[in-house]
């Protein structure tokens, strides 16, 4: 009888979780109008920010459980309207970004992974590059190093880079207008800029290319022309953290709930996501903001 009413309890639980599952299913359904909304908002900017994080899905066909599938991101970077869409796709290729785009025409952000490639030869788009992701490669060396290291090229690197960075604070302290920061970068950060590739040069053929200094300094000569964008553009930051920060809440929730169960659990996930995030980024208080929609959305048009 013991076993019976925890086999009992087990399945309540299994059977409420698909029935929540469910109603996230239908509602994400009914929301699909205000995703396509937002599509057509990202596609209206001047800048388009784009991550994606792995996604594991448990029934999804054709494919091993334990297979990778990805959460995509894609976000508006105007800072006076942002919007952000999720999209679940069981692969990470750059075609998930192509169709996005579609005729896209404007500036996009990323980090350095081959799948983006195809942006550094589609008209009309400027690839913007990341470098916080160059920072990153030359702490590595540092981390590689231990406690007892002593200075050395990567502290170098980081130094180069954390003049860029701190030009970039002091213009957000003095609240510079687009022009005079784009000014600022040409008159300050571009000489450092140019400094920093002529070091970096001379260092690439000092440094073992399979080492992690060579790897940091291959990544970061091998990016060069998308990090050079963000002079042009003052909405353009030097870092894509705009979309790491987005996908963020996405990869925290993951922790709690692990996986998708289905592609349209995923898929619904993805809607919901998009709509909260943007309402969190236009400074909406997003529970009222899907109570609203839920409310209003029979009676709409």
């Amino acid at each position: 009888l013991y076993r019976q009413e925890k086999l009992f309890a087990r399945l309540g639980v299994e059977i409420g979780r698909a029935t929540m599952s469910n109603w996230a299913i239908k509602a994400a359904e009914a929301c699909m109008p205000l995703l396509n909304l937002i599509h057509d908002e990202i596609l209206a900017g001047k800048l388009i920010n784009i991550d994606e994080t792995t996604l594991q899905v448990l029934a999804e066909p054709g494919r091993a459980p334990t297979s990778t599938s990805y959460m995509w991101l894609f976000r508006r970077g105007d800072p006076q309207r942002p919007a952000l869409l999720y999209q679940y796709h069981p692969t990470r290729a750059g075609d998930v970004a192509r169709t996005f785009l579609g005729d896209y025409q404007g500036i996009v952000q990323t980090d350095g992974f081959s799948g983006y490639d195809f942006l550094d030869r589609q008209a009309g788009v400027r690839h913007a590059g990341c470098w916080a992701h160059v920072r990153r490669k030359f702490m590595e060396v540092v981390r590689a190093q231990g406690k007892n290291r002593t200075s050395g090229s990567a502290d170098q690197a980081l130094a180069y880079i954390q003049q860029l960075y701190g030009l970039e604070k002091e213009a957000r302290a003095q609240k510079l207008r687009p022009e005079a920061i784009r000014a600022m970068r040409v008159e300050k950060a571009r000489p450092i800029l140019d400094t920093f590739h002529q070091w970096l040069l001379k260092r690439s053929s000092q440094t073992p290319p399979k080492g992690l200094l060579g790897k940091a300094i291959s990544y970061a000569l091998n990016q060069w022309d998308r990090l050079l964008v963000y002079l042009e553009y003052p909405i353009v930051t030097p870092d894509n953290n705009m979309a790491e920060n987005g996908i963020r809440p996405f990869v925290l929730g993951r922790k709690n709930w692990l996986f998708a169960g289905t592609p349209k659990g995923a898929e619904a996930s993805a809607l919901l996501y998009s709509l909260i995030e943007t309402a969190k980024a236009n400074g909406c208080e997003p529970y009222s903001y899907l109570r609203h929609i839920f409310e209003h959305l029979p009676s709409a048009a």
